[in-house]
């Protein structure tokens, strides 16, 4: 496999020199299936290589201890260097772990992992929580047993009490800059509370205790651009790239299906229905499956996108990072970059808010705007009750407008 990315013959017999030699026909083969660049896998096998060839001359054939690995990093005396060497070291370690000698774990003793564990998989099996939620519970339960054992060493969860779980919230509150935050960190710690006494640690549900915080969930506007703007990012993206044809297709379908972030990480090629012009957006945020309409523009940038750019690599996810290891976005924080910059290289200033939500923002204001029904866009929009829907009602002021009532001793 070396081969692909070297020819010479006196640097392939350097690269298989080493302590790692034998392996580096497996490590360059590696890089090759996860779409790594050329230029790129041969910059890592470089590295790894000179590594070999240390470890060589300390320890032979045995297995890499820490030790030759930190003497080796100690060698470098600048810091880029050092990083991109700790960057192949584990690109290496990664593919053949039967050469380095496994790290020992550090045991920290944590006296709540036990419960939490547990608190975890009630939420997961119990109440149905995503992970992404379940971790936010799982904090807030954190936090408030540290606050505990801090105010109160040594204290049981069987001796907690109604004062001390009001004193907990109101240190909870004074942390919580937000009325979205508060309410937040309240509806965490009922949680917890709620389940200690479900599992038998305590003998009181004290959820009843924990006060409710005042949240007016229509009391703001989404944020939102008109579809002028919206328009204006998608036209400035060309098409000469592999990169713009994705970044099209992406921001294209964000803004006509109104999908959210985590629903187009994980789109699959069989989820389009190029026949009936549908995308089949599959467990949801509701965990529920529904079906959006794909429209004509929209069916042409996929089309183009997968026909003309999309890598050749053996994923079935829709959208693939073009960034080694090539393959699918596994964080929102991609898809979000994405977008901003497109939109800020459209002419748009963004504040905080600038992600794949502003565009689902975008299009359920503008269809709620075309006096679209609103169990229509409660519908595509994946919502579970209408009342989520209803925020976007409040930007439609000509509609509003209409059923003002007249001001009293006004005109007829």
């Amino acid at each position: 496999m070396l081969e692909f990315y070297f020819s010479y013959r006196g640097v392939l017999k350097r690269l298989r020199d080493g302590a790692l030699g034998a392996e580096m026909d497996r490590i360059a083969g590696h890089f090759f299936s996860l779409g790594y660049k050329q230029a790129s896998a041969k910059l890592y096998l470089s590295r790894i290589a000179r590594f070999s060839r240390f470890a060589a001359a300390h320890c032979g054939s045995r297995p890499i201890g820490e030790a030759i690995v930190d003497s080796y990093l100690c060698t470098f005396t600048t810091d880029s260097p050092r990083i991109a060497a700790v960057s192949a070291l584990q690109r290496a370690r990664r593919v053949v772990p039967e050469r380095f000698i496994a790290l020992t774990p550090i045991v920290v003793d944590d006296p709540d992992a036990p419960l939490l564990s547990s608190f975890s998989d009630y939420l997961s099996r119990v109440r149905g929580l995503e992970p992404r939620s379940r971790a936010g519970v799982l904090l807030g339960a954190r936090r408030f047993l540290d606050w505990l054992r801090h105010r109160h060493p040594g204290q049981d969860l069987e001796a907690l009490t109604a004062e001390h779980v009001l004193a907990a919230v109101e240190y909870r509150l004074s942390l919580s800059a937000t009325s979205g935050t508060r309410t937040a960190a309240i509806s965490h710690i009922r949680t917890f509370l709620r389940f200690l006494h479900w599992a038998g640690h305590h003998e009181q549900d004290l959820a009843p205790v924990v006060p409710r915080t005042p949240y007016w969930r229509l009391a703001h506007l989404p944020p939102r651009l008109s579809w002028d703007d919206v328009r204006r990012a998608i036209d400035a993206i060309g098409k000469a790239t592999p990169i713009d044809l994705r970044d099209r297709a992406v921001l294209l379908l964000l803004a006509t299906t109104g999908i959210r972030n985590g629903e187009l990480r994980a789109l699959q090629l069989r989820d389009i229905d190029w026949r009936t012009g549908e995308v089949f957006v599959r467990r949801t945020k509701g965990k529920r499956d529904r079906v959006a309409p794909l429209m004509e523009e929209t069916g042409a940038a996929l089309a183009d996108y997968i026909l003309r750019a999309r890598p050749k690599v053996d994923s079935q996810h829709l959208f693939l990072s073009f960034t080694p290891p090539v393959g699918p976005f596994k964080y929102a924080s991609s898809v979000s970059r994405i977008v901003r910059k497109r939109l800020q290289h459209g002419g748009i200033e963004l504040g905080r808010v600038g992600g794949a939500h502003l565009l689902r923002h975008s299009l359920a204001t503008q269809l709620v705007g075309r006096r679209r029904p609103i169990n229509e866009v409660a519908d595509l929009l994946g919502h579970q009750s209408i009342n989520t829907t209803a925020l976007y009602v409040k930007v439609a002021a000509s509609q509003l407008a209409e059923v003002a009532l007249p001001f009293p001793g006004g005109a007829a």
